[in-house]
C-alpha cells in the first residue's frame, strides 16, 4: 500500500466513525430525526444534481423495476438503519454505536443462510462468538452504570438487521445501475420516506438554528455524505477487499473521537471488548473475506 493509499484509507476511517460523534452534538439542536431527514433530503438533492445536472446524460435514470428495488434499500438502508439507528444516540455512547458497525457482516451471514441458503463456515461461527462476546464485555458496563440504555441498544440492533437485509436484496436482485446512483437515490428515498415519521414523532419538538444545528448538516452533508462517498470509491477501486479493512478499524478511531470531542471515557471494558470483537473478525476472515466486503460496498457509500 503506497502512502497516499494509506493517507486515503485513515481519512475515510476517521470521518466514517466522526458521524456518530457529530450526531451528538447535533441533538443539542434538534431532535435526531429532524437532523437525519434534512441531512438525507439535502445530500440526495445535491447528489441528483451532481448525476443528471453537472454530469448530464452519464447516468440513466432507473426503470420502473428498478425503482421498486430502490424504494427498500432507501427504507432499509437509510430511513431504518441511518435514521433509527441515529436515533439510539440519545442514549447510547457513539463509541458504543461505533463498535456494532463491524459485526453487521455477521448479520448479513446469518440471514443469508436463512433466506438464501448459503452456508456459514466453522471458523464464521468461532468469529461471530467472539465478536459478540466482545459486544457484551463492551456494553454491560455502559449498560450498568446507565450511561447507555436497553432500548439505544435494541434501536442499534434493529439498524444492523435492516442494513443486513438491505444487502441480500441487492445482492439477490443484482441491479444495473453504478453504485453512486443506488447510493444517491436509496439516499433521497430514505429521507422522503423519514420525512412521515418526523412530522409525527418530532412535531412541536424546538429546533434552534446555532453552532451546532449548522455544523452538523454542513458535517455531515459535505464532510460524510459527498466527501467519505468519493474516498470509499477510490478505495473500493483500488482494492474492495482492502477497503473493507479500514471499515473493520471503525471502533478504534470512533472510541478516540468520541474521547477527544465528547469526553467520553474510554474504559477498561471498552479496549477489551473492541479487542476482543476485532479479534473474532480476525478469526472469521472478514479481514480478507470476501463475503464481508459484498454487504459493505452497497451500505457504505451513505
Amino acid at each position: 500500500m503506497n502512502i497516499k493509499d494509506l493517507l486515503v484509507g485513515i481519512l475515510f476511517t476517521i470521518l466514517y466513525a466522526s458521524g456518530a460523534v457529530v450526531m451528538k452534538f447535533g441533538i443539542h439542536s434538534a431532535p435526531p430525526l429532524t437532523l437525519s431527514t434534512i441531512r438525507f433530503i439535502i445530500a440526495g438533492l445535491l447528489l441528483l444534481l451532481y448525476l443528471y445536472g453537472f454530469q448530464k446524460g452519464k447516468y440513466r435514470m432507473p426503470n420502473r423495476k428498478e425503482f421498486k428495488v430502490l424504494f427498500w434499500l432507501g427504507l432499509l438502508n437509510t430511513s431504518i438503519y441511518l435514521g433509527f439507528g441515529l436515533v439510539a444516540l440519545r442514549t447510547v455512547s457513539s463509541g458504543i454505536f461505533n463498535l456494532f458497525i463491524p459485526v453487521n457482516p455477521f448479520v448479513f451471514a446469518l440471514l443469508a443462510l436463512v433466506f438464501m441458503g448459503q452456508s456459514i463456515r466453522l471458523r464464521v461461527w468461532g468469529g461471530m462468538v467472539v465478536s459478540f462476546i466482545g459486544l457484551f464485555v463492551a456494553t454491560y458496563p455502559s449498560l450498568a452504570g446507565s450511561h447507555s440504555s436497553i432500548g439505544g441498544i435494541l434501536l442499534i440492533i434493529f439498524a444492523m438487521i435492516a442494513m443486513a437485509i438491505g444487502s441480500i436484496i441487492y445482492k439477490k436482485v443484482n441491479l444495473q445501475l453504478p453504485t453512486i446512483v443506488v447510493n444517491t437515490w436509496q439516499v433521497i428515498i430514505g429521507g422522503v420516506i423519514l420525512l412521515i415519521p418526523t412530522l409525527i414523532l418530532d412535531s412541536g419538538k424546538p429546533i434552534t438554528i446555532d453552532f451546532h444545528f449548522i455544523g452538523y448538516l454542513l458535517w455531515s452533508v459535505f464532510a460524510l455524505s459527498i466527501f467519505n462517498i468519493n474516498l470509499w470509491f477510490y478505495l473500493l477501486k483500488k482494492d474492495a477487499l482492502k477497503a473493507n479493512n479500514w471499515l473493520l478499524l471503525n471502533p478504534i478511531a470512533g472510541y478516540i473521537l468520541a474521547a477527544i470531542f465528547l469526553g467520553e471515557p474510554i474504559t477498561v471494558y471498552a479496549v477489551i471488548g473492541t479487542v476482543v470483537v476485532l479479534l473474532g473478525l480476525c478469526i472469521s476472515g472478514s479481514f480478507r473475506a470476501k463475503p464481508a466486503t459484498n454487504v459493505t460496498e452497497n451500505i457504505k457509500e451513505t
